[in-house]
């Protein structure tokens, strides 16, 4: 081939790097968030991490199922995260980021943020996570929301 010709290849590909996570053991929930989350089960952190929000308002009125639920949810956690690896959309929001964030920040809006959901974030921060009621409806949602924001930016990745 002289300079200036191209090759007679009629299509050539770039090499493409793709992280490679076997099925279904992709990353949502990190087993030691879960296990930190625990530390607060009496009051049902871990459930509502973990995607179980109902039993997560059980242990909140019942600290923990009397402590007995809290003692057991100690050997359940790891069926409970490798679950979440199943159902639960990997992508650009982390489920861990978004809890801490949620945690620490919730009140002023940090996990709204995080999502790219900016109007919400920033009625957050002005309302206290419009008067806490917010917060309440995350409690119970922020899984889903972050499965939706990632399942939404896959696709727009595929059409890219």
């Amino acid at each position: 081939m002289t300079a200036g010709t191209y090759s007679q290849k009629p299509f050539v590909h770039a090499k493409q790097y793709v992280k490679y996570v076997p099925v279904g053991f992709v990353d949502t929930h990190h087993i030691g968030v879960a296990y930190l989350a625990w530390l607060f089960g009496m009051f049902g952190a871990h459930r509502f991490f973990l995607g179980r929000p109902l039993s997560g308002l059980l242990y909140l009125c019942t600290f923990g199922l009397l402590g007995i639920g809290w003692i057991v949810d100690l050997f359940l956690i790891p069926g409970m995260v490798h679950s979440n690896r199943e159902r639960l959309q990997v992508g650009v929001v982390d489920y861990n980021v978004a809890w801490v964030l949620f945690w620490l920040g919730g009140v002023f809006g940090l996990h709204r943020f995080y999502q790219g959901k900016w109007i919400t974030g920033i009625l957050y921060f002005f309302t206290g996570g419009l008067f806490l009621i917010g917060l309440i409806y995350d409690l119970f949602c922020l899984n889903d929301q972050v499965h939706e924001v990632n399942q939404e930016a896959t696709q727009t990745m595929a059409f890219a």
